[in-house]
C-alpha cells in the first residue's frame, strides 16, 4: 500500500465521507468518532436521512446532498454539482466516498475539486447481479469510481480479487484492510450473556414466538439479491420435517432490487414467518435464532454472519464474492452455492436438528471473529492509512494528533 501523501499541514486535516444515504452512517460511526478524538476535522455529506445527529454528537459536520442510489441523470448533474460546490468550500485533504452511486458522484467531485487523496471504498459490485446494457454501464461507473480515487480500498479479499479481474482497479492501488469488513466488529456487543439471553425470552414472547420454536433468521434489507426466494422456499421445504420451525426476517422489503411480488405475497400471508421491519439495533434478534441465514448473490463483506458469529449463532451463508469471507465453511458455519434452495434447506437441517452440532459452530464462530476482525485492529489500521495520506507531528493549534 503506497498511499498518496499530502503536504503537512499547520492545521486539522479535514476528511469527508461522501456516502449515498444516511442508513449506512452507523458502518462509519466508530470510525468516524475515533478520527474526531485523535484530532481530524471530519465532515460527513449524504443524502437526508436518521443517523446524522449521532454523527454529529461524535463530533463530525454533516451535510445534505440528496444523492438518488438508482440511475437518475438530471438528478445526479444536480447532486454532482452541489457536492463539487461543498468540496470546493470544505477544501478537504482528503476524501472516503463509498456506496455505488456516492463513489461514483463524491468521487468525481473531489477529482474536479481538486481534493490531494483521494479514497473509494468499495463495498461490493452490484453489476455482478446484472446483463447487458445496465451491467455495461454499472461496470463503465465503477471503473470511473475506481479511476478518480487514488487508493480503492476493498472490504474483502474476494472482492479484491474480483475488481482486479474485472479490470476496474489495478493492484497497485487496490487493498484490504486487516483481514477485511468496512470497520470490523465489537464482540461484546453481542456476546450471549445472561442478560442477553434473558432478554432475548422476552423478546421472544412479544413477537408471539413459542419458547419451544426453532427459528431460521435473517437481518438485512429484503431484496432479490439477498437470496429472499430462495430463503423462503428452503424454509418451505424444512417446515414439513420441523413442524415447529419459524423464520424471523429483520429487515425491510425494498423497491430497488424487489423480491418477485408472489413471494412477497406469500411471505406477508404466512403466519410462520415473523417480521420486523426495519431495526436500528438488531443485536438483541441474533439471540433469538438457532441459525442465522445469509443465501446471497453478492456482497462486499457481509457484517451480519459476523455479528451471528460473535453472537454465538452458527451461519449458512453462500460462496458469493464477499460472504464466502465471512465463514469457515463446515466449522463455524456452511457456504453453499448462489441460488440452490435445496442445497440451502440441506445446509440448514442438520443445524436444527443438533442442538450440539449449534453449539460446537457457535463457540467456534464467536472465537474466530473474535481473533480475525477485532474492531479496534480494523479502526487502528484506518487511522493509519489517513495519518499516512496527511503526516501529523507534534501539536498543532492545540490538538495532539494520536496514533
Amino acid at each position: 500500500m503506497n498511499p498518496t501523501l499530502g503536504k503537512a499541514s499547520s492545521r486539522s486535516p479535514k476528511l469527508v465521507y461522501v456516502i449515498s444515504t444516511a442508513k449506512c452512517l452507523f458502518f462509519f460511526r466508530d470510525s468516524i468518532a475515533d478520527l474526531c478524538s485523535s484530532g481530524f476535522d471530519v465532515s460527513v455529506i449524504s443524502s437526508p436521512g436518521p443517523g446524522k445527529e449521532a454523527i454529529h454528537a461524535d463530533g463530525a459536520s454533516v451535510f445534505d446532498v440528496s444523492i438518488n442510489r438508482e440511475i437518475s441523470p438530471l438528478q445526479d448533474i444536480v447532486s454532482l454539482w452541489r457536492l463539487w460546490n461543498l468540496l470546493r468550500r470544505i477544501r478537504p485533504d482528503i476524501t472516503n466516498v463509498a456506496t455505488p452511486k456516492g463513489g461514483l458522484l463524491g468521487g468525481l467531485a473531489a477529482a474536479f475539486a481538486g481534493v490531494p487523496h483521494r479514497i473509494y471504498t468499495l463495498h461490493g459490485l452490484r453489476l455482478e447481479t446484472t446483463q447487458g446494457l445496465k451491467h455495461r454501464l454499472l461496470w463503465c461507473t465503477e471503473w470511473l469510481a475506481c479511476k478518480c480515487a487514488h487508493q480503492v480500498y476493498c472490504v474483502s479479499n474476494s472482492l479484491l480479487d474480483l475488481a482486479i479481474e474485472l479490470k476496474l482497479v489495478g493492484p497497485e492501488k487496490a487493498f484490504v484492510v486487516s483481514n477485511g469488513t468496512a470497520i470490523g466488529i465489537e464482540c461484546e456487543q453481542y456476546a450471549p450473556t445472561p442478560e442477553r439471553k434473558e432478554a432475548a425470552r422476552e423478546l421472544r414472547s412479544r413477537l408471539g414466538i413459542d419458547s419451544k420454536a426453532l427459528v431460521v433468521g435473517f437481518v438485512g434489507r429484503l431484496t432479490r439479491d439477498k437470496g429472499i426466494s430462495e430463503l423462503y422456499e428452503a424454509f418451505s421445504l424444512l417446515r414439513a420435517k420441523f413442524t415447529d420451525l419459524r423464520l424471523l426476517l429483520v429487515g425491510d422489503f425494498e423497491t430497488g432490487d424487489p423480491v418477485p411480488p408472489e413471494i412477497q405475497a406469500r411471505i406477508d400471508a404466512d403466519p410462520l414467518v415473523i417480521q420486523t421491519g426495519w431495526i436500528s439495533d438488531t443485536a438483541p434478534y441474533y439471540h433469538l435464532m438457532d441459525v442465522c441465514v445469509l443465501p446471497t448473490y453478492r456482497e462486499g463483506f457481509p457484517g451480519v454472519p459476523l455479528e451471528a458469529q460473535a453472537s454465538g449463532i452458527p451461519v449458512v451463508t453462500t460462496h458469493a464474492t464477499g460472504a464466502r469471507d465471512s465463514v469457515v465453511d463446515g466449522i463455524t458455519g456452511f457456504a453453499i452455492p448462489v441460488g440452490d434452495a435445496k442445497a440451502l434447506a440441506s445446509a440448514i437441517a442438520p443445524l436444527l436438528g443438533d442442538a450440539e452440532l449449534r453449539r460446537r459452530m457457535g463457540d467456534a464462530g464467536r472465537d474466530w471473529v473474535a481473533r480475525t476482525f477485532d474492531r479496534r485492529v480494523v479502526l487502528a489500521e484506518l487511522k493509519k492509512l489517513y495519518i499516512e495520506a496527511v503526516p501529523l507531528q507534534g501539536t498543532q493549534n492545540g490538538r495532539t494528533w494520536k496514533s
